[in-house]
């Protein structure tokens, strides 16, 4: 019989706490530590803020650094958090005495991740690629090649997974190992599902990752701070330390921060551009009626201070309220399912990797949920749903290869020809 955590003392009757099987029920001592947790009653809360706003620093300074870099790297930053996450993830339901008889099992993990991984970047960005390639013959043809054969080659890699799986089964080890395979399943569609719409987003423009994510990081720490030194009255159970206090000291530092931060992000056109190809040059584009500034002169009654009665408003920053709005309400929902599922499990964090925070899970929590919600959001409000010559052509260059859009070209061309000589 295994050690139980919650074991009591020695001198008790049973030896130790038993709960009923399959309750979901918070535990009592986390109900009664409830008020107790509150970052206002935290002892050690200063050491824990330094740990914590240290590495702070270092993410914010290395994500700044990324976002200068441009959509590649961006894109790399999501793929290393992918890689990060699915370990975290798969570490969960694995049991050391099991694997120890299961040789390689690990391996057919991450083998299914990357087979994943291949399908989803691969059908998001083949036709960037070909943008890319289609000055080079040879990586050309290379490249059409991969794209024409990539869901076959991807299928292939699955069944190759999938009989390996067969193969491995274990006499009294069936339950465990279709346990882990379902849950190696449910990890892809987690990780990959956000991560195709992040993505999704970046390649639409910077601005539509970057703002969405910005505004997760300081509605996150806004929290922690309202909570800090004003935290009275606990929010949900699933989290101690949440407070009313933080959540709504949050909300309303983040619907600010949105407003703001639109307007600064949306003045760069690195930013607001969208990447059709998988270059790093410098983008140059009209930036849509979006991000020009609109100018409104404030009334009479408004204080002196102001330097001027006329302020410039971006359109966008309208936008970047509801963006804001979600940010404060509902992402944070994806934190307490976190919570939710940590107990499940019966622990404090998913990992380590992050000091004063855990671990690479723990931080992309609420951000999973965002990132879904600007995608959907941008192309239900943002994406002009009447044809454009702007659409069309993106379409005709992410969607047809080159030969194709010479052959377009030409029929064009013949069918100008024709209307010209007609009128005339």
């Amino acid at each position: 019989m295994h050690n139980d955590s919650n074991s009591g003392a020695p001198g008790t009757p049973s030896g130790r706490i038993r709960r009923r099987r399959g309750s979901n029920e918070v535990p009592p001592e986390v109900v009664k530590a409830n008020g107790n947790h509150l970052l206002v009653n935290d002892r050690s809360k200063y050491k824990s803020m330094l740990i914590r706003a240290y590495s702070s620093v270092w993410m914010i300074g290395g994500f700044a650094f990324i976002i200068y870099m441009g959509h590649l790297y961006i894109w790399a930053m999501v793929v290393v958090i992918q890689i990060f996450m699915a370990k975290e993830l798969f570490n969960l339901l694995r049991r050391a005495h099991e694997d120890r008889h299961l040789p390689g099992f690990r391996l057919l993990n991450w083998h299914f991740f990357f087979t994943a991984m291949l399908f989803v970047y691969g059908r998001m960005l083949s036709q960037r690629l070909v943008n890319t390639v289609t000055l080079d013959k040879f990586l050309y043809k290379l490249v059409g090649r991969f794209v024409k054969y990539h869901m076959v080659t991807c299928y292939f890699f699955y069944i190759a997974g999938f009989m390996w799986f067969i193969l491995t089964l274990k006499k009294k080890m069936y339950k465990y190992q279709f346990s882990q395979y379902a849950w190696t399943h449910m990890i892809l569609i987690v990780v990959f599902t956000q991560s195709a719409f992040t993505v999704a987003n970046i390649f639409e423009g910077i601005f539509w990752f970057l703002l969405p994510a910005s505004l997760i990081v300081i509605n996150d720490i806004a929290a922690y701070f309202f909570g800090f030194f004003f935290g009275r009255t606990p929010l949900i159970k699933l989290s101690p330390k949440k407070t009313w206090e933080g959540f709504i000291g949050a909300s309303i530092t983040t619907i600010i921060s949105a407003f703001l931060l639109a307007n600064m992000f949306g003045r760069f056109q690195w930013l607001t551009c969208p990447r059709k190809d998988l270059s790093t040059g410098w983008l140059d584009c009209d930036p849509g009626p979006l991000f020009k500034p609109e100018y409104f002169t404030l009334p009479e009654w408004f204080p002196a201070w102001f330097l001027s009665r006329e302020i410039a408003i971006l359109p966008v920053q309208w936008h970047a309220l509801l963006l804001g709005l979600f940010a404060s309400i509902i992402a944070p929902f994806g934190g307490f399912f976190a919570s939710g599922f940590k107990r499940a499990f019966k622990i404090k964090d998913f990992g380590d990797s992050i000091p004063g925070h855990g671990g690479m899970t723990d931080r992309m929590d609420c951000q999973m949920v965002m990132a879904v919600f600007a995608y959907i959001y941008h192309q239900s409000f943002i994406v002009p749903q009447n044809l454009s010559i702007e659409m069309i052509l993106d379409q005709i260059i992410l969607n047809l290869t080159f030969e194709e859009q010479l052959a377009v070209y030409k029929k064009l061309g013949q069918i100008i020809q024709e209307r010209t000589f007609g009128e005339s």
